[in-house]
């Protein structure tokens, strides 16, 4: 069950209207790293937790905050979009909807939803909840959060950057500050499953099993040998099992792909079939 509360979690007022800002805003709310995104990937994450305890609730918890983080975006762009100027163009161009086009503002911010927020990203992309993983297993979850937070909070900063709003950039670096906080969230409940699970995912996965001659292998297949100076190369695997190998000069382990042809009635290009004359 969940409980509104009409107070927002922190403040999203504008010094200003800016509907050019409203429409790259839009990214951090319905793009594919947005608010909506996190907070449905970490509530779809927490519904499919089939034990309870702390992490059930870690998901629970953090997913109600991102739609907190939802609302404050929307509030902020409804509020950027008040008195929008675009019937300072109407002058030069009678139809006011194309001076918003001219203007740099989603026209869809004037015709679909009256001046407010849409689930969409900074070009118009509907959100779609392809941009969500919930797999059911923690560990590989709780990476994917990490990147998701990494992305938002890059897209966020970078927002930051391109405005002198004074209120814009104050509910920024609220956002900001709470990426950081969820990255170093999801990486602690990323050791403290790996302590219990080890690195590899998943963990339960017989290991004699896999085609071990593999396992370890690097195999450079570009120009040059720099890949060979990184950790992945040599030394102990990560996951404490075996040792990195570099392999400088891979070579194919398979045969030449020949494939049987395919029916008659495919009527794929097949040379050992005659054609039929007029």
């Amino acid at each position: 069950m969940f409980y509104h509360v009409k107070e927002l979690q922190y403040h999203a007022k504008p010094d200003r209207p800016d509907p050019l800002f409203a429409k790259q805003l839009q990214e951090i709310l319905g793009g594919q790293y947005g608010e909506i995104s996190v907070a449905m990937q970490y509530l779809f994450q927490g519904f499919n937790v089939r034990m309870e305890g702390k992490y059930k609730d870690l998901l629970m918890d953090v997913g109600t905050e991102e739609l907190a983080h939802v609302e404050m975006l929307a509030t902020m762009i409804a509020r950027l979009l008040e008195d929008a100027p675009i019937g300072d163009l109407e002058e030069a161009v009678e139809d006011p909807v194309l001076g918003a086009v001219i203007g740099g503002m989603n026209p869809q911010h004037a015709i679909v939803s009256g001046f407010g927020a849409m689930p969409v990203d900074s070009v118009g992309n509907r959100w779609t909840a392809e941009y969500i993983g919930a797999s059911g297993n923690l560990l590989a979850d709780f990476r994917a959060n990490v990147m998701a937070e990494s992305q938002g909070r890059l897209q966020a900063s970078r927002l930051y950057a391109t405005t002198s709003d004074r209120g814009v950039k104050d509910m920024l670096a609220f956002l900001i500050a709470r990426d950081r906080y969820h990255q170093n969230m999801w990486l602690a409940a990323i050791k403290e499953l790996e302590e219990k699970e080890g690195v590899i995912v998943p963990s339960t996965f017989p290991p004699h099993l896999e085609n071990q001659e593999v396992a370890y292998d690097f195999y450079n297949l570009s120009q040059g040998n720099a890949s060979s100076k990184g950790r992945w190369a040599s030394g102990p695997s990560i996951d404490g099992c075996s040792t990195f190998n570099y392999v400088a000069n891979p070579k194919p382990m398979g045969d030449l792909p020949k494939l049987n042809p395919a029916p008659a009635y495919s009527f794929n290009t097949n040379f050992d079939i005659p054609p039929h004359k007029c």
